[in-house]
């Protein structure tokens, strides 16, 4: 079969077995999620081939160290995948569970139960691992899933794929309720994000250019994040030594990921002693500073900030920094740059706090505390499928049940409409 017709296929079988997976019982899931960690682990040794494949066609392509890093699976890697199926094993499902009911005046018992999505596709870059956690999270939630992971990974993911899949089989579950595009070819891509008959709902997860490729071409609803232009804000009245802690974390504690701080907000009223001290501590872990004209008075070696610096997601260890006037002008700057993503307020003023709260429609947002928390694992959501920056239908982190929907049931004892 072309191409084309190969997707269909996997399509239409997805979209069947979704109906089987919709009516799996929890103990036949997790059940399910253990085989598939045991089988991960007891095939460590093809696992370790097939990545030797992709790293030895990502060698020769000129791959950066970090990027061969992140398609690296060795021992320990394996073993902290399947680690990862026992834990969304152990997560509550939240499918068939009642959110709430009431009673209507005419005696009509009304609730929300949550149901699966249907088929969900997931397209992604480099790392193999999200194979096997993207299945996980979406058949616990009792979805099917489509997967189209990135070319460098296409050995070691065509394997992880195998494993799970015979599982599946074993167990009597329909495989086809988890499947691998098998081309490398953009081709694969475009065909799966024409599939709206068949595919609930895609979620990308990469760089802003794979995210934008998937949205502008997808006849299928999105769950998405361009990037994360996550902001700090020190207030006047915040506790000093707490705020360099905090932004220190942020920016530091690993600088390549989308919840790290990108631009930093100071009160003009301690920018004179907050600035130089912050500015020592970020110095010294070597991150290159980008200010506005009254930090480059402060900080000399500051590099003066352009306007492209306030929409920036470096990914890197450079932070843009502006002096405010105050809080309404630290909330008018995130409204205006921000990415809806993550942003934080330092402050011991407990009204400020709540019209930070308030005022500020980022996915999250946090009092005292480092934007790395923006994070499903790190929020209680045991884990996550990715983070939305679109307000529908979920926005934040995604756990399992934001791979589920909820439909009306109605209890009546023979009710009619008049």
């Amino acid at each position: 079969m072309s191409i084309a017709d190969t997707v269909r296929d996997i399509a239409t079988k997805a979209r069947q077995a979704s109906i089987a997976m919709a009516k799996l019982s929890s103990g036949a899931k997790d059940s399910l999620l253990h085989a598939m960690a045991g089988a991960l682990v007891g095939s460590t040794e093809e696992l370790v081939a097939e990545n030797g494949k992709d790293l030895a066609a990502g060698a020769e392509k000129g791959l950066s160290a970090a990027m061969l890093d992140r398609l690296m699976l060795d021992r320990k890697r394996i073993k902290e995948m399947a680690d990862a199926l026992l834990e969304v094993a152990a997560l509550q499902d939240p499918v068939g569970g009642v959110d709430r009911m009431w009673q209507r005046p005419n005696g009509l018992q009304v609730g929300k139960m949550r149901i699966p999505l249907g088929v969900i596709g997931i397209i992604y870059e480099a790392r193999p691992n999200v194979t096997a956690d993207a299945a996980a999270l979406c058949l616990k939630a009792g979805n099917a899933v489509i997967l189209r992971g990135g070319s460098e990974a296409i050995n070691s993911n065509r394997a992880i794929a195998r494993i799970l899949r015979d599982e599946m089989r074993k167990a009597g579950i329909p495989e086809d309720a988890l499947s691998l595009i098998p081309f490398t070819e953009r081709e694969g891509v475009l065909e799966m994000l024409k599939q709206e008959e068949q595919i609930d709902l895609i979620i990308p997860r990469g760089g802003e250019s794979l995210i934008r490729f998937v949205v502008e071409n997808s006849r299928i609803p999105v769950i998405k994040h361009y990037k994360g232009v996550c902001h700090i804000f020190v207030d006047a009245a915040a506790d000093i030594p707490m705020a360099g802690k905090i932004v220190v974390n942020a920016k530091t504690q690993r600088p390549g990921v989308c919840n790290a701080l990108e631009t930093l907000l100071v009160h003009r009223d301690i920018a004179e002693s907050f600035i130089p001290r912050i500015g020592d501590a970020l110095k010294a872990l070597k991150v290159e500073i980008r200010g506005d004209e009254a930090v480059c008075a402060i900080l000399k070696d500051a590099i003066p900030a352009t306007e492209d610096d306030w929409n920036a997601e470096y990914l890197e260890l450079i932070l843009a920094i502006r002096i405010v006037g105050g809080i309404d002008e630290a909330i008018d700057h995130i409204n205006r740059y921000g990415s809806l993503h993550t942003e934080a307020i330092i402050t011991n003023e407990y009204a400020n706090a709540q019209r930070f709260i308030r005022e500020v429609n980022s996915s999250t947002v946090l009092v005292n505390a480092s934007t790395r928390f923006a994070d499903g694992g790190q929020l209680g959501l045991g884990a996550e499928i990715g983070i939305s920056t679109t307000k529908l239908h979920s926005f934040g982190p995604m756990g399992l049940e934001d791979l589920t929907t909820t439909k009306f049931i109605v209890y009546g004892n023979g009710q009619v409409r008049e």
